[in-house]
């Protein structure tokens, strides 16, 4: 009975440590885990690279890969790197934007000395001064095919890799520009683009000066992002009417207010200013003399108000010569200036 007893307490005790053991070993596996993708390496590249089958030059091409686009590398050595290639549009994690885009993975092999990853020392300024290589290739006649593509991809990536960096802010701008630029160019050649009303015609996507704004609350860009979606709300053509052009004119004296120290303020103030001399005319042919005299004071007023606040600008010049324009009667609205 006694050895009956022992026994059972004794395989009691093994299958306790066991269960202790497997509980380890669980906690082990779980860690390794959490390490491993801890330490997952994302990556993009600053030159167009082939991606092979095999860390070989003389093995069979996957593709041809464009500069900007996500990695996350696999494995690496001094000569390649393997890794899974995301072939789509950059995206925000908030966006439904390109949601039906198909999005193509290509896993591979290219070589190293393309690859800049999050682990790269001063790697964000790396990718960011090929973002401006690509840009100013993108704004060059003759430029590289795509390179504003390839500028967007890469801003928004010097972002997307290194969220922290001191030009994080700066290239999220950066590629909500260029994208706002291209979709714009777009909207302004489609049929609509004249209709009075801005909901009449086509609007550009603002999810991503939207992001902007929301990470970095505050900051220069999130005023730059806040005057490009201006652009929304303006008049495709003013039918010669006055009800466009002096609500637009509020709409940027508002956004002076609001955005006093933005690098846009001359402008947006110039823009207002310019409103206001337009509406000179335009309310003479509306048979409304006091409201005309009241744009005049108003006109000149922001105009004073650029060259004084803003003396060191192109703006405060612009300003210079409107304000002669309106002190001499010169229309600008109409065929001079249309």
């Amino acid at each position: 009975m006694v050895d009956r007893l022992q026994g059972k307490r004794l395989r009691r005790i093994i299958i306790a440590m066991k269960l202790r053991l497997l509980c380890f070993l669980a906690s082990l596996l779980s860690t390794s885990a959490i390490t491993f993708a801890q330490s997952s390496v994302r990556a993009t590249l600053v030159h167009e690279e082939s991606i092979r089958v095999s860390p070989n030059a003389d093995s069979a091409k996957l593709s041809d890969t464009a500069r900007g686009y996500e990695l996350v590398v696999l494995a690496q050595n001094p000569e390649w790197t393997q890794v899974e290639a995301i072939i789509a549009k950059p995206r925000h994690e908030e966006s439904d934007d390109d949601e039906e885009e198909d999005v193509k993975t290509i896993t591979g092999w290219v070589r190293s000395n393309a690859v800049v990853s999050n682990n790269t020392p001063d790697g964000y300024k790396i990718i960011f001064g090929e973002a401006a290589n690509s840009e100013e290739q993108g704004s060059r006649r003759l430029g590289r095919r795509d390179a504003a593509q390839d500028a967007m991809r890469l801003y928004y990536r010097v972002y997307d890799l290194f969220p922290n960096s001191a030009l994080a802010g700066e290239s999220l701008y950066r590629a909500a520009d260029i994208r706002w630029q291209m979709e714009r160019q777009d909207v302004l050649t489609r049929p609509s683009a004249r209709e009075r009303d801005p909901y009449m015609r086509g609007q550009i996507n603002e999810d991503w000066m939207k992001l902007v704004i929301k990470k970095f609350p505050g900051s220069k860009w999130a005023d730059l992002a806040s005057f490009r979606m201006i652009d929304n709300k303006l008049c495709g053509d003013w039918e010669a009417a006055s009800k466009c052009p002096d609500k637009e004119a509020d709409i940027y004296e508002k956004y002076v207010k609001e955005h006093a120290q933005s690098p846009a303020a001359p402008e947006a103030l110039y823009d207002a200013a310019w409103r206001r001399s337009a509406l000179i005319d335009i309310y003479k042919t509306e048979a409304n003399r006091k409201k005309s005299d009241e744009s005049k004071t108003r006109a000149l007023d922001l105009a004073q108000q650029v060259v004084s606040q803003y003396s060191q600008t192109d703006w405060a010049l612009r300003a210079q010569t409107l304000i002669f324009y309106i002190q001499h009667d010169v229309p600008t609205f109409g065929n001079m200036n249309d």
